[in-house]
């Protein structure tokens, strides 16, 4: 019966946070912001690990003109270890009138993920979501394999705060990710116990 109950944890809009011991230098420090997660996985973004290219500089590679000068120098993220060749675009979500995109999950609690090239169009064209997150490559998980790095304390959740993506800065994004939970980042011990 226990294994039933982890399948229907559901984190959707949460943040995941690395504990401070994370082995794994892919995730050590890491805010991941969840889009999806089910009984087939768990897909998410990390939020603060920018990488040396800025959205003009993506944008130069796919041959489209940023026509936006409030995003000109915005860095973009790396996402993740999976696709690390394809970008996402972590956005609020857009109103009637703002349209809407080929390949884009709502994700319950206000934000959208798209990965279609029409989305970055828009942003040349000076149009498009007004507050967003571009990474490349994801997080990913397999059925289950969430759960038990949670289980094993490797990772902290809480629900996602979406000041914290768009308008903290990025070097404060740990820091601010644990306080919505309470806790003092000097107060965590690198090593895992349990009572």
């Amino acid at each position: 019966m226990p294994a039933m109950s982890k399948a229907q944890m559901d984190l959707t809009n949460q943040f995941l946070i690395a504990m401070p011991g994370m082995l794994d230098d892919t995730f050590a420090g890491s805010v991941i912001y969840l889009c999806e997660h089910n009984e087939r996985g768990a897909l998410g973004l990390v939020i603060n690990k920018p990488i040396e290219l800025d959205l003009n500089g993506l944008f130069e590679k796919v041959d489209l003109t940023l026509n936006r000068d409030d995003l000109q120098h915005a860095p973009v993220f790396f996402g993740g270890p999976v696709q690390t060749e394809r970008g996402f675009v972590l956005h609020e979500k857009l109103d009637d009138e703002g349209g809407h995109y080929n390949a884009t999950l709502q994700i319950p609690g206000g934000l959208e993920m798209t990965t279609s090239r029409d989305v970055l169009e828009a942003l040349s064209h000076g149009a498009g979501p007004r507050k967003l997150l571009v990474t490349l490559g994801y997080s990913g998980w397999g059925a289950g394999q969430l759960e038990e790095e949670i289980g094993r304390n490797g990772w902290l959740n809480v629900d996602a705060d979406p000041g914290l993506i768009f308008d903290t800065p990025v070097d404060q994004r740990y820091d601010k990710a644990l306080a919505l939970l309470g806790i003092d980042p000097r107060m965590l011990s690198q090593e895992a116990g349990h009572a």
